[in-house]
């Protein structure tokens, strides 16, 4: 496929980036085709938005965040060595700079993701009948239940189960163990599962709903039918 000019001025990346693999793409970029740099942000947005939104719980810091770690990984890009993967390099940037700004924003002197605690208890607030009926709340209640996990967990549990990062990658992306990663993980999960069935405990009582319009609907079509039953008796 037929590739721009790599100074073109803010447009897309015209070429097919299936053929071409991070280490090409970074060869290139050094080389001078800035442009290029487009097929990694493209390749990676999803995957660093989801890693930082699972630290900082907020897509508008998530997304400077992110931008912050692509300008951060562009500069530094002659430092990648190829020792790891590049996703690994760069998410390992990304969370980084989550991490610096969570530190920053609570005042912390240090922050250590190997230290972090489960510090916050699980909340479940109260959801309309009709919010429970909804798809879309429905995935959002998910993702609040996610936000809710302690950083420590909450971020192992999106590299692994979102974004399907193997083991070995989660741990070197964020600079635990293997062991440690796994350790989290089945917490994160035994968190989420005890969440999820506090929420529908608290929703059961308001499951299968037949009040309103539904409940009018059959009380009427039942008294036209008892009408016209008592109009026109049966005679045996």
């Amino acid at each position: 496929m037929r590739e721009a000019n790599p100074m073109n001025s803010g447009r897309p990346v015209v070429v097919d980036n299936r053929l071409l693999d991070d280490q090409e793409v970074v060869t290139r970029v050094l080389a001078g085709e800035n442009a290029l740099f487009e097929i990694l942000m493209r390749r990676y947005n999803q995957r660093l938005f989801r890693t930082v939104r699972s630290i900082l719980r907020s897509d508008a810091e998530a997304e400077d965040a992110v931008q912050q770690a692509y300008i951060s990984a562009y500069t530094k890009l002659a430092q990648f060595a190829g020792a790891a993967l590049f996703s690994t390099w760069l998410t390992r940037i990304a969370v980084h700079e989550a991490l610096a700004r969570t530190r920053r924003r609570n005042r912390l002197a240090e922050v250590d993701l190997e230290e972090l605690e489960a510090m916050k208890p699980i909340v479940s607030p109260e959801r309309s009948p009709e919010e429970q009926l909804s798809g879309r709340e429905d995935a959002a209640q998910l993702e609040a239940v996610i936000d809710a996990l302690p950083e420590g967990y909450r971020v192992v549990f999106m590299l692994r189960e979102v974004q399907q990062l193997s083991v070995a990658e989660t741990a070197e992306c964020l600079e635990l163990s293997e062991e440690n990663v796994k350790v989290r993980l089945h917490r994160a999960k035994a968190m989420l599962r005890d969440a999820l069935y506090a929420r529908l405990e608290s929703a059961a009582p308001r499951s299968y709903p037949f009040l309103g319009a539904r409940c009018d609907r059959m009380v009427a079509a039942v008294m036209v039918a008892i009408i016209a039953i008592r109009d026109n008796p049966v005679v045996n």
